[in-house]
């Protein structure tokens, strides 16, 4: 066992866990979107960021990846760490501005507008998907390709895939994948007046039909996988 300090609270910790696993563990909710507990931590959303350190010198790190130490410091709702989020949700809410998910992260934050050039691209470049299919399905059958703007996820060398299951993996496992907001708001304006509300699919199909029939990238993505 190891001993940190989380929000001015001493608490004990397994050897093995990460930041994230302990902030958990003691019932502190940390957003995450890359991260998944049956897979390899990513830190790719980067929105599980912590303040590590004491007095002046601190860093934000990735909790999901991020081991925890004796004597570590952690504060995860410090000023600079709810800037650093928001800043992040506003970025990926001008990559899948319809996501209710990210919607719904950004109302939890007080994310109102997005500041930066929406570009409604349905993927947020996670890797959850990648990793399901390799971690999970043993397929391997999308990586990413590209770098900076140009990076995407698609199958190796962009030709269709003998390898793939077509088990649905990689849709059910998208966090953007999911519902879709409808409401009627002007461009780069946050909604998040669906809260908490249960999806209107859920009423009279399971989970995964919601997964399925949503924003149509991962559908096209598997099109090509086939």
């Amino acid at each position: 066992m190891k001993k940190m300090t989380i929000n001015g609270i001493v608490a004990q910790v397994e050897d093995y866990w990460t930041v994230l696993e302990a902030c958990r563990f003691y019932g502190i909710e940390i957003p995450t979107l890359c991260h998944h507990e049956g897979l390899s931590p990513g830190g790719i959303c980067r929105l599980c960021v912590v303040e590590i350190g004491k007095g002046e010198r601190t860093k934000l790190v990735t909790s999901c990846n991020y081991p925890v130490e004796d004597g570590l410091v952690v504060r995860t709702h410090s000023e600079r760490v709810i800037r650093d989020r928001k800043m992040l949700v506003e970025l990926l809410l001008a990559r899948c501005p319809s996501s209710k998910t990210l919607q719904d992260l950004a109302a939890k934050l007080g994310v109102q507008r997005v500041r930066f050039k929406v570009k409604d691209e349905k993927c947020i470049l996670c890797g959850l998907c990648v990793r399901m299919c390799a971690e999970q399905m043993g397929a391997k059958a999308i990586g990413f390709a590209g770098r900076g703007k140009e990076r995407r996820v698609t199958p190796p060398f962009d030709i269709k895939s003998d390898v793939c299951r077509n088990c649905g993996a990689c849709m059910y496992i998208c966090p953007v994948c999911q519902l879709r907001c409808q409401g009627p708001e002007p461009p780069n304006v946050v909604c998040g007046a669906c809260l908490n509300v249960e999806p209107v699919c859920l009423q009279d199909n399971d989970d995964v039909m919601c997964y399925l029939d949503s924003c149509g990238w991962c559908y096209n993505l598997t099109l090509r996988v086939l």
